[in-house]
């Protein structure tokens, strides 16, 4: 297909690629137009989202990292102010950091065989593979953790109550206290969260990806018209002409031919029905 982007598989694919696909998708907008968008396959938008339960990946692209680690142009500036014999207090006070912030940067991003160099280049990819290393969830150090919420789970309890059960089993062990996110996390990611995605079908939506929902003031209405308030309906309502101004006391059906409506108390008769 002319004029489509293959994703790379493994550590080399396109993250910033990825990144705006899933930004694309936290805005409302489907699968297949951000992957049209975006000009990459359906199936590689897809497997995205299949890899991931439907949650967007921890891994962020340059443009999208907070300020507070320290970008590869403030890197550069590290190393040419460290070849003119800058102490670290002084290059601190030039960029704007905190002393221990370039202090830890000298000492975790070079390597005895770097010879005393601080190559920016080489420390910014050194911070970028560390920052990509998922961390290891509790319920895949948990053995015990990870089977008592296994054991809810198939037993259709939903992550709040778990969430809740926790806290009563293990009142004074609050490193095994797991907030309902942590859970449906684990759930949506599969194996790399702990847990087997297949206990998704123990939820109550049942549903083996996780739908994206947006927040309460970024809600669209669901109705074109706008709606309009009782006070300001019609005067002819009044007047009981029309079978919709007429309002039964309970719902009837066509199977309960026992059942009869109930007209509201008032001055004006009920409509006349013809022979």
């Amino acid at each position: 297909m002319m004029g489509v982007l293959m994703a790379r598989r493994g550590k080399k694919r396109r993250l910033d690629l990825e990144a705006e696909y899933w930004r694309l998708l936290a805005s409302g907008m489907g699968t297949v137009e951000a992957c049209r968008q975006l000009g990459i396959g359906r199936k590689t938008g897809y497997r995205w989202r299949e890899e991931s339960g439907g949650v967007p990946p921890a891994h962020l692209p340059e443009a999208s990292r907070s300020d507070r680690y320290l970008s590869l142009l403030e890197r550069k500036r590290i190393a040419t102010l460290r070849e003119r014999g800058l102490g670290v207090r002084e290059i601190a006070e030039r960029l704007g950091r905190a002393p221990s912030t370039v202090s830890r940067e000298l000492r975790r991003n070079s390597r005895r065989h770097d010879n005393g160099v601080y190559d920016a280049d080489l420390a910014h990819q050194r911070s970028r593979e560390r920052f990509r290393r998922p961390r290891r969830v509790k319920l895949a150090a948990d053995p015990e953790l990870k089977a008592e919420v296994q054991d809810k789970l198939n037993l259709e309890w939903s992550p709040e109550q778990i969430a809740a059960h926790l806290r009563v089993l293990w009142p004074e062990q609050p490193e095994r206290h797991l907030c309902h996110e942590t859970i449906y996390r684990s759930l949506y990611q599969g194996i790399r969260g702990g847990l087997s995605r297949t206990l998704t079908k123990r939820l109550r939506t049942s549903r083996p990806l996780r739908k994206r929902r947006r927040r309460s003031d970024q809600r669209a209405a669901r109705f074109i018209a706008p709606p309009v308030l009782i006070d300001h309906r019609p005067p002819a309502v009044e007047l009981r002409t029309r079978l919709g101004d007429w309002a039964t006391g309970r719902a009837t059906s066509s199977s309960d031919p026992a059942a009869s409506p109930r007209w509201p108390r008032s001055s004006t008769a009920a409509p006349a029905t013809s022979a």
